[in-house]
């Protein structure tokens, strides 16, 4: 049995776990449709809830995936996807919205973000997303890919601060945002949600990686997760589109890294001594 998985507290109040599947790539192929709806449900009946996705992956194709496979899971399910930046003017993000629930055969989403600034001002995809709150289409809104002026600017739109989540690029290799952007995003309650937390699989072959996962009986995979379980308020959300990678991703939360070996991977990925431009895939 698996060591219960962290959570996380959003600022509207709801708990959710710190450990979900990403939905990026999936919906490409016919022929993998079964095996991600598989992996989907297994995230679920592991505990790792939160499953994001978007209107962007597979052009809505990886929202159909998804619901189809939590059609008889949603009570149990905190979903989240995102509107492309060209469609989130005031309008817009309210006709995204609605094309998204459909594809996804949903009546709300737990959560909803901006994918990355665009042209629309902030202020029309905010009032948007508020007016998506009120009716009920959406529990709470966030934003993805968005540096720390960028959460700043944010902050002095009106209700800006309702704001529930930033979701970037962040892993071993990725350090960036634990400059300025993680330890602001920490003194204001708000997560950070972790995409790509194994840099899509590139970072698995580091050989101190690899002689860290030894000595625990772990993979890399699941060290490289366990790094980001760590850090408080970050929720990691890795691609699976395997059932048996899920329960490899579910096994990160039973690491207890000791400080030495933390340190080992602090030599082998250094963290940031200077502010960078946010990375993004």
């Amino acid at each position: 049995m698996y060591d219960d998985i962290p959570t996380l507290t959003l600022p509207s109040g709801r708990d959710i776990p710190a450990l979900g599947i990403g939905t990026w790539n999936m919906g490409e192929s016919n022929a993998e449709e079964a095996q991600e709806v598989a992996s989907i449900r297994k995230a679920v009946e592991v505990g790792m809830t939160v499953v994001d996705t978007a209107e962007m992956y597979a052009d809505g194709r990886s929202e159909e995936i998804v619901g189809k496979a939590i059609a008889d899971l949603r009570d149990e399910v905190f979903l989240v996807s995102k509107v492309y930046p060209f469609n989130a003017s005031a309008t817009g993000t309210i006709e995204a919205c609605e094309r998204s629930l459909k594809r996804l055969g949903v009546d709300h989403l737990d959560l909803y973000l901006l994918h990355w600034r665009g042209s629309h001002p902030l202020e029309e995809t905010v009032a948007a997303f508020e007016t998506l709150k009120q009716s009920g289409k959406i529990r709470d809104w966030g934003v993805s890919n968005f540096d720390t002026d960028d959460m700043e600017e944010l902050f002095e739109v009106e209700n800006g601060r309702h704001c529930a989540v930033n979701q970037v690029l962040y892993n071993l290799s990725r350090r960036g945002v634990e400059y300025d952007l993680l330890p602001w995003c920490q003194e204001k309650g708000l997560p950070l949600m972790a995409y790509s937390p194994i840099e899509q699989g590139r970072i698995l072959n580091n050989h101190e990686l690899i002689r860290i996962a030894k000595a625990y009986q772990a993979t890399p995979a699941q060290v490289a997760l366990a790094f980001l379980l760590e850090r408080d308020g970050v929720l990691a959300i890795p691609k699976s589109a395997k059932p048996e990678r899920v329960e490899e991703n579910r096994g990160a939360t039973d690491l207890d890294i000791s400080d030495e070996d933390w340190a080992s991977l602090d030599a082998a990925f250094p963290p940031p001594t200077r502010k960078t431009s946010l990375a993004m895939l």
